[in-house]
């Protein structure tokens, strides 16, 4: 999904299939969307998102180059793809929302900064850094030791991807035997089709069964083959599962696993160019949010609390280098 209309459509589409729960909470039941039965506002996908705001921590700000501190803008560059609820279009197709804004918006205020976003492509998300245009990426974008060549990061989230299935499945994954045999579906060329593409190969040596891996165009596509039974789960990102068990209310996840498989636990970070003096001043000030507990209030709010970090960390050991 590319667009904001594009999403408010799916989620009209979601709801007149029965998938989708009543919305409620707001003047406009496309407002809010909530599991059914749930009481209170659910999540606020309005323009007016009341976002938690931070506060300048002087010693903080000190670490920005004076440059920068003259100017009195962070640059930030960010994904223009729509994806729930890390940053897409609230219901007026026009508004920037999620949590990647929140907690870029967060840092922002603590550096005493005012936050200017620039919406790109992904692959332009990188053009921006080289090039100075950006001063960082809040964007979902994973520490990997490729990237570490060219970038410094610091941490502010796990990067971890959920195996969504029916609720009331009575199935858990923890292992690749867990998926000996279950029709599964998953996106071409992520990182979790390498992870199921593996979990299948070792289920084929130990001698059960290989996994019957599905591939589906649109997310409303495996939304509507787990309900009918067609597949047994979707292994996607966390966050795009966390928030679609929250709107919908009738999936469920039963397994999480690192985005980098077995080998490292995938981390999420603010990534900005290598030598660019920014990223001690980005890794005290996800600390100092973290210490305050607006941090903790943003993933509340969009249901990524199982992706909390305890500290930022600069430059930790990414997603191992491609074999060649």
């Amino acid at each position: 999904m590319n667009t904001g209309r594009t999403f408010v459509t799916a989620v009209a589409a979601i709801a007149a299939s029965g998938l989708l729960a009543a919305c409620g909470g707001t003047s406009d039941a496309t407002d809010t969307v909530k599991p059914k039965g749930q009481k209170g506002a659910g999540i606020n996908i309005s323009p007016d998102q009341n976002r938690i705001r931070g506060k300048k921590a002087d010693a903080i700000a000190a670490k920005v180059p004076e440059a920068i501190r003259k100017r009195g803008t962070l640059k930030l560059g960010a994904s223009a793809d729509a994806s729930p609820p890390l940053g897409f279009y609230a219901t007026d197709d026009k508004t920037r929302i999620g949590s990647e804004i929140d907690i870029a918006t967060l840092v922002a205020d603590t550096l005493g900064l005012k936050v200017d976003f620039e919406a790109v492509s992904w692959e332009n998300l990188f053009v921006g850094l080289d090039s100075s245009k950006f001063d960082a990426v809040f964007s979902n974008v994973t520490v990997t030791e490729e990237r570490k060549d060219k970038y410094d990061f610091a941490t502010y989230r796990l990067d971890d991807v959920a195996f969504e299935a029916k609720k009331g499945s009575h199935w858990q994954v923890k292992g690749p035997k867990d998926v000996a045999g279950k029709t599964i579906s998953v996106s071409s060329g992520t990182n979790q089709e390498k992870i199921l593409l593996d979990w299948s190969e070792q289920n084929e040596k130990a001698g059960l069964k290989p996994v019957d891996i599905k591939y589906f165009q649109k997310d409303t596509d495996y939304y509507l083959a787990l309900q009918s039974g067609r597949i047994d789960a979707h292994l996607g990102p966390n966050p795009s599962a966390a928030y679609h068990v929250a709107s919908a209310g009738q999936t469920e996840i039963v397994g999480k696993i690192s985005g980098g498989g077995d080998q490292v636990q995938g981390k999420i970070a603010a990534t900005t160019k290598k030598g660019s003096g920014l990223v001690e001043a980005y890794a005290a000030a996800i600390d100092q949010i973290i210490k305050d507990g607006s941090y903790a209030k943003v993933l509340g709010r969009w249901g990524l609390s199982s992706e909390a970090v305890p500290k930022s960390e600069i430059n930790p050991p990414g997603l191992p280098r491609p074999k060649n």
